[in-house]
């Protein structure tokens, strides 16, 4: 088979993966369902959303934006991620990006990486998605998390004592704010 057969089907399998968690309102995807009811109510469902199980499917193939502080990113992010700043978000860098390009944006649970989400569909990006529960969800399901040296970490950055609810108590995660 040639490189283009081949680039088209992982393309037609990256589009069908993601075009059926488009639509999670309603469809419990968070492990706690008292978080998935915070995450729910406080987004605005202006994007499309991706589960964290859909997300490590298709990592590889898509451009993640952790939409958090520095300092916040530097506790812990989901591998390979690119940290940009909800407060100074500059969508200059990412123009040269082709408007098809898959993006995957997080933050906490979801809220910061919404509005910036939007900003790059109001650029003409047309395959941005949040990550449903954003980073506290990624780690509850236990997926790899890594610090600012690239090494693997248990420590999640819980914004503070009230939001450390989210992220579950057991034992696996230690929560730093």
């Amino acid at each position: 088979m040639n490189r283009l057969v081949q680039y088209g089907i992982a393309l037609i399998f990256v589009f069908m993966t993601i075009g059926s968690c488009a639509q999670i309102p309603g469809k419990e995807i968070c492990k706690n369902p008292k978080f998935d009811k915070k995450v729910a109510n406080t987004l605005s469902h202006t994007i499309d959303f991706i589960s964290p199980i859909e997300l490590a499917k298709i990592k590889s193939q898509t451009y993640v934006l952790d939409t958090r502080e520095q300092d916040e990113y530097d506790i812990s992010h989901i591998p390979n991620a690119h940290q940009v700043s909800y407060d100074d978000f500059d969508i200059e860098p990412y123009l040269s990006l082709p408007r098809d390009t898959t993006i995957v944006v997080y933050c906490s649970i979801g809220y910061r990486s919404e509005k910036v989400g939007e900003k790059l569909q109001r650029a003409g990006f047309t395959n941005v998605f949040n990550l449903y529960g954003s980073l506290f969800e990624w780690a509850n399901q236990d997926y790899p998390l890594e610090n600012a040296a690239g090494a693997t970490t248990n420590e999640v950055h819980t914004y503070n004592k009230k939001w450390s609810q989210w992220v579950d108590d057991n034992g696996k995660i230690k929560k730093v704010w």
